[in-house]
């Protein structure tokens, strides 16, 4: 059989924005394929790359002549994977069509709902074994019911919360199926050598999944039953030793929430003589907690590491379970700093938040050190507990099509134009923070200029947010 496998192209302002600074690869794709059983031929296109997405899409119906054709999807993107799925199968009656992801995951019965359904299948959780069923199936002209995390049409009962594998199992993503160099992220440093690149090409490598912590907002928990699952140590090394990019992004959920298994990767690395730069995802507590571990990953290349602050206050944080403190926040952003590790600090806005809140906010960004700042706003995902607290004051009648974390999805208590006015300017402000700015090297100039094009355009697309509601929403 022909496979296509499609990553859809943002719809939303922020995330286009987003793109400029940061576009990983469809690692999600790469593992599926992986999974497909020999002798069928595997495509990935992904559409974010393309200037002319429709057109790409249609001109890869076309060409390919694909026989089963996959989708992935973020809630905001499930309104999109319809829509291509329904031009497939106008294209390509006889094709088998499925989709999977982290909506599908969540929200099945938003992808089974329709009449007629654009999807054969939908896959929940962990994709692999599934789609290699799923393929032998469509490869031998046989329904997809009764295969485990996967939901047809028209069943009498949904498949239950997918129980994810253990990862040992799981096949190494094909990267074969794209052009590496076309993945990228700007690339923050405290200690970046005159000239460096700022916008190198990266590669994106997944060494565990889960969480153990319980923040009410994040769907992590749930998705692995409250458990850090991670690969074995020398299949990750292996895998990042084979890599042709020099620049590493981790997506695990969290990196060093088991200290034993980060310095065990960090070893294997060492041993290997691997010589990258890499980013990862961190909690204040596991810098405090484990400094040792950090120490040994700044000397085999960790440039900076993402750690959700959230909120400026202790009351905020705890109303979310967060397990921190503002205290914690400082201090592990002081002791990264002092290791030569660069911060990535993630902060959030309630739909709740006034004048006031944006001002406190403001102030305390003010005063932290240099840091790369990211800011969205809180958009729990179905399944939580902070989803279900708000399910019922959505103010919009598809929360789907907004789902970025970008937009508030509920009413917001300032007139939305000014939420979004004050939203952009703390982006806007935030920005000038960053380590590339404050310790003003010398980088590439025309890297410099596409940065700086971009940085101006970014909290454009937040001022602008509220014009993807209903006029009458606007304030």
């Amino acid at each position: 059989m022909r496979i296509l496998l499609v990553k859809p192209a943002p719809r939303l302002a922020p995330i286009r924005a987003l793109q400029r600074f940061q576009l990983l690869e469809p690692l999600e794709l790469g593992y599926v394929a992986a999974a497909v059983p020999p002798g069928h031929e595997v495509r990935v296109l992904d559409l974010r790359l393309a200037r002319f997405p429709g057109l790409a899409y249609r001109r890869a119906l076309a060409r390919f002549r694909p026989d089963l054709v996959g989708f992935t999807a973020y809630s905001h993107e499930a309104s999109d994977a319809k829509r291509l799925a329904r031009e497939a199968r106008a294209a390509r009656p006889a094709a088998r069509i499925v989709v999977g992801g982290h909506h599908a995951t969540v929200a099945p019965e938003d992808f089974l709902g329709d009449d007629p359904p654009p999807f054969d299948a939908v896959v929940r959780g962990e994709g692999c074994t599934p789609f290699r069923a799923i393929v032998e199936r469509a490869a031998a002209g046989a329904p997809f019911d009764g295969i485990p995390q996967v939901a047809v049409p028209g069943a009498t009962e949904s498949p239950g919360w997918p129980l994810y594998p253990d990862p040992a199992t799981l096949p190494r993503a094909r990267r074969d199926l794209w052009e590496a160099r076309r993945y990228h992220a700007v690339w923050v440093r405290e200690d970046a050598p005159d000239w460096t690149s700022i916008d190198p090409p990266v590669a994106m490598v997944r060494a565990s999944w889960g969480c153990r912590m319980k923040c009410t907002f994040c769907i992590v928990p749930s998705l692995c039953g409250g458990r850090h699952l991670p690969r074995p140590a020398d299949d990750v090394a292996d895998e990042i030793a084979s890599l042709e990019a020099g620049h590493v992004y981790f997506c695990d959920d969290e990196n060093f929430i088991d200290p034993a298994f980060a310095a065990g990767l960090a070893e294997a690395l060492a041993r290997r003589g691997v010589k990258k730069r890499y980013f990862a995802w961190a909690r204040s507590t596991s810098v405090l907690k484990h400094p040792e571990v950090f120490r040994a990953w700044r000397a085999l290349g960790l440039d900076a590491a993402f750690i959700g602050f959230e909120f400026p206050t202790d009351e905020q944080l705890k109303r979310v379970a967060k397990g921190a403190t503002v205290a914690d926040n400082a201090r592990a952003h002081d002791a990264l700093r002092a290791e030569g590790i660069a911060v990535h600090a993630g902060f959030m806005l309630m739909p709740e938040s006034g004048e006031e809140e944006f001002q406190r906010l403001a102030e305390y960004v003010r005063a932290m050190p240099p840091a790369q700042l990211s800011f969205t706003v809180c958009t729990p995902s179905p399944g939580t507990p902070d989803y279900a607290a708000i399910r019922d004051r959505i103010w919009v009648d598809n929360p789907y099509e907004l789902h970025d974390c970008m937009h508030p999805l509920t009413p917001t208590a300032l007139p939305l134009r000014r939420f979004c006015e004050l939203f952009a300017r703390q982006v806007a402000e935030g920005g000038h923070k960053t380590p590339l700015r404050t310790h003003n090297h010398p980088v590439p100039p025309l890297e410099l200029a596409r940065i700086l094009v971009a940085a101006a355009l970014y909290p454009r697309a937040f001022a602008a947010v509220y014009r993807d509601y209903p006029r009458e929403l606007w304030g």
